[in-house]
């Protein structure tokens, strides 16, 4: 794995095309450019690895939630939103044929030449034209013969159109009020008019259920939608008119993805793996790969640990000393105390950084994708410091060619 720099006097063009060919409409954050300069090779023995152990995750992830959803008792753990628990049972009709099940594994090289994978993004994982589109830009500014790239969005439209009869109608539910939110939504949404269906974008409050099954209010696009494309996170919904999205759960419209999604995508999962082993659900990739995970009352006073919110996102809230401004890290320690069981205890690894070309020093998130089981492309960002978070850059993922 290396960093290779887009050519200096080159960058400017190269922004404006990702801006205008790559949906990357708003490639900032406060003052902080979320467009990296440069680009992440892997080599096809470290591609072949990743597919190997993403794909080993992920059926573990399957196995675990599928068990999860018959034996909901052993999920009070995972400390999910009352109003999602007081819905779970009605998940009992869930069959992963008729959905789309999409999630993103997150690997982090270590100092000691091992993976490590800090989370899977199991609810709404995004990047989705930054892992298709942004590689194919980049090494049109590299070398082209030099460099392959895998098309996730391809995947994923394809993946979507095996569930949904011809020229059906698509959803795809975000949050409207970010133009980020859109672009995800806009890039898969326009692929999918393509092929020949309809796309339709809203709010959660622009859906509704009856005799389970959804049904779009938006002005000029009432009628039943025979796919939802849900952005907008699970745990959110409780606070956006969460009566109406009551038959979201046990709802017949296929979807990616499916509320069972929330067992993994809580930070606690880890914690119910001893459970999991007793009635033979094997973790074993997980647990060679995720540092070692616990509740914040078994970590107290170890300084090898660092907290995570059990529902954060992009990086957000995770005490690490030296990437964490003194009132940031004081105000997470302040928080865990508070709500201790709203956060987890992890043994923190170190991140090895890469160089670039131009001296620079980059420690490197890269997310592996899956979608029904099978590997199906890569997005990465890299950040200065050892927290990837919202002010991390958006760097492209392309594969060398062995020689």
């Amino acid at each position: 794995m290396k960093l290779v720099s887009i050519p200096h006097d080159q960058f400017a063009r190269y922004r404006v095309d990702a801006i205008f060919d790559c949906y990357k409409w708003d490639p900032q954050f406060l003052d902080d450019g979320t467009l990296a300069q440069h680009v992440l090779v892997i080599t096809e023995e470290e591609y072949e690895e990743l597919v190997r152990l993403t794909e080993a995750l992920d059926f573990e992830t399957r196995e675990a939630e599928m068990f999860l959803n018959h034996h909901l008792d052993l999920a009070k753990v995972l400390a999910l939103p009352k109003k999602i628990s007081h819905e779970l049972k009605k998940m009992s009709n869930y069959d992963p044929n008729r959905h789309v099940r999409l999630m993103r594994y997150d690997f982090h090289p270590t100092i000691e030449g091992k993976w490590a994978v800090s989370e899977v993004n199991s609810d709404v994982p995004g990047g989705f034209a930054e892992a298709s589109l942004l590689p194919k830009l980049a090494i049109q500014y590299l070398a082209p013969n030099q460099y392959v790239s895998i098309d996730f969005g391809e995947r994923l439209s394809g993946a979507i159109a095996k569930k949904i009869k011809p020229h059906g109608t698509i959803m795809f539910v975000h949050c409207t009020s970010y133009s980020d939110d859109r672009q995800v939504m806009q890039y898969i949404g326009d692929k999918m008019d393509s092929l020949g269906f309809r796309a339709i974008y809203g709010a959660a409050d622009h859906l509704r259920f009856q005799n389970q099954e959804a049904f779009s209010i938006l002005d000029g696009y009432q009628g039943k939608v025979d796919f939802i494309f849900r952005f907008t996170p699970l745990e959110w919904l409780k606070d956006i008119k969460p009566k109406t999205w009551e038959g979201y759960f046990d709802t017949i419209t296929p979807s990616c993805n499916h509320p069972i999604s929330i067992f993994a995508q809580t930070k606690r999962f880890p914690l119910i793996w001893n459970e999991l082993a007793k009635h033979h659900i094997k973790l074993d990739t997980w647990r060679e790969l995720l540092p070692h995970t616990t509740r914040v009352e078994d970590a107290r006073g170890k300084s090898d640990y660092i907290y995570k919110p059990a529902f954060g996102r992009v990086g957000e809230k995770i005490s690490i000393p030296d990437a964490c401004g003194k009132e940031e890290y004081q105000a997470i320690l302040k928080a865990v105390r508070k709500h201790s069981k709203d956060y987890v205890a992890q043994k923190r690894f170190i991140s090895k950084p890469f160089e670039t070309p131009e001296g620079e020093k980059f420690h490197v998130c890269l997310g592996s994708y899956t979608i029904d089981g099978k590997h199906a492309g890569f997005y990465a960002r890299i950040s200065k410091k050892a927290r990837i978070d919202s002010s991390a850059q958006d760097i492209p993922v392309v594969i060398e060619r062995n020689s």
